[in-house]
């Protein structure tokens, strides 16, 4: 394996004052293998845009403006990012959305049925140690 060398020390990232990235689970996850160029194109503006919470307010326009993009095309750009769970759409505010699973919510008075589940079996517990 060739050893790795920086190859313009003059020109190594920094961390940016603003509040940009892009996650290297969409290529070790395989995420963006179900993205075309131009939904990857559009991935890559609205992470690049977007404020520590994910969200962007950039316009139709402005996205086909930057895009050289047509309409219809940014709309099943859009439409493929949704699909896939990269993003939230609701106009005009997008939102780049966590790669990690969301939480599962749990159903009001779930936590004592689990506290009780937990004192059931450590009672278990103790009894088979004191009869084994």
């Amino acid at each position: 394996m060739p050893r790795k060398r920086v190859l313009r020390p003059d020109r190594l990232r920094q961390i940016p004052s603003q509040f940009s990235w892009i996650d290297q689970r969409l290529v070790r996850e395989r995420r963006i293998e179900g993205c075309d160029a131009h939904a990857l194109a559009l991935y890559l503006v609205l992470v690049t845009v977007a404020d520590a919470q994910g969200l962007s307010y950039y316009g139709e326009a402005s996205l086909q403006r930057l895009l050289s993009m047509p309409a219809a095309r940014l709309v099943q750009a859009r439409a493929d990012l949704m699909r896939l769970g990269l993003i939230a759409y609701v106009c005009p505010l997008y939102q780049v959305l966590s790669l990690d699973a969301p939480a599962v919510p749990r159903e009001p008075g779930m936590h004592s049925i689990e506290a009780g589940l937990a004192r059931v079996r450590a009672r278990l517990g103790a009894e088979r140690d004191r009869i084994g």
